[in-house]
C-alpha cells in the first residue's frame, strides 16, 4: 500500500497539467476576443463620425450666356457682334460656364470704341474634405483676383474691393497694349454664398481714339456682376 500511494500521486499530478493548460488557453482566448471586439467597435464608431460641413446654398447655374439681360449687354458692348453671346466654356456638370460678348462702335469713325465682356460663373458644392461651398468660393475669389493682377502684360495694376456686390467682391484695374492700341482692363470677382461671378470688361479706342475711362468701365463691370449673381439666385429658386 505504501508503494502505490506515491505512484498514484504522480499520475494525478501529471493528469492535472493538461487541464490547467486548457483552462489557461480558454482564458487567453476569451481576453483576446474581448480586445478584438472592443477595438472593432471603436473603429466602427470613428468611421461613422465623418466630418460635417455647411450645406451649399446654390447648386445650379443660369443657362449659358443668360447671366445678364440683352439690354445690359447692349449697354456695355455697343454694336455687339452677337447679342446672344459666344459660349466659351460649355456648362460643366451644371457648376461652371462662361460667355463672351464683343463689338466695335464705329458709327463715329473719329471715335471708334471697342468693348469686350466676359462673364464666368462657378458654383462650389460643399465637401467633407475640401470644406464648405462658401469656404471654397471665398478662396476662389482671392485666387482669381491674384491671377488678374499678375496677368502677362498688365501694367499700372490697382486692386480693391467693391461694396454692395454680393457677400464679397474684389476688383482689379489694369492697362495693357495689344496690336498698337491701349486697353483698359477691369476685373470684378464677386461672391454670393458658394457662387462666384468673374467679370472681365475691356475697352480701347481704335485708330487713335481716346481710351475709355477706367472708373466708368469698372462701375459697369460691377453692375454686370450684381446682375449675374441675381441670375444665379433666380436659377436656384
Amino acid at each position: 500500500m505504501r508503494s502505490t500511494a506515491p505512484r498514484l500521486a504522480r499520475i494525478l499530478a501529471c493528469g492535472a497539467v493538461p487541464v490547467m493548460l486548457v483552462a489557461t488557453g480558454c482564458s487567453d482566448d476569451s481576453g483576446s476576443k474581448k480586445k478584438d471586439s472592443s477595438s472593432s467597435s471603436s473603429a466602427s464608431s470613428s468611421a461613422s463620425a465623418s466630418p460635417t460641413v455647411k450645406a451649399a446654398a446654390f447648386s445650379k447655374i443660369p443657362e449659358a450666356c443668360k447671366e445678364i439681360s440683352t439690354k445690359t449687354v447692349e449697354k456695355l458692348v455697343p454694336n455687339v457682334n452677337e447679342k446672344n453671346g459666344k459660349v466659351l466654356k460649355p456648362p460643366r456638370s451644371g457648376s461652371s460656364t462662361s460667355c463672351l460678348w464683343n463689338g466695335t462702335d464705329d458709327d463715329d469713325l473719329k471715335d471708334m470704341q471697342y468693348r469686350s465682356l466676359t462673364i464666368e460663373v462657378n458654383v462650389f458644392p460643399s465637401h467633407p474634405t475640401f470644406g464648405s461651398g462658401d469656404q471654397r468660393a471665398t478662396a476662389f475669389v482671392t485666387q482669381e483676383a491674384d491671377k488678374a493682377a499678375k496677368a502677362e502684360g498688365a501694367k499700372n495694376v490697382k486692386t480693391g474691393t467693391a461694396d454692395g456686390v454680393g457677400d464679397q467682391a474684389a476688383t482689379v484695374k489694369a492697362e495693357s497694349r495689344k496690336g498698337g492700341d491701349n486697353y483698359r482692363d477691369q476685373r470684378v470677382v464677386a461672391r454670393s454664398a458658394n457662387a462666384v461671378v468673374t467679370v472681365q470688361y475691356d475697352g480701347a479706342g481704335f485708330q487713335g481714339a481716346k481710351s475709355p475711362n477706367a472708373d466708368d468701365l469698372l462701375k459697369l463691370a460691377e453692375a454686370a456682376a450684381k446682375e449675374a449673381l441675381a441670375s444665379i439666385a433666380a436659377a436656384n429658386k
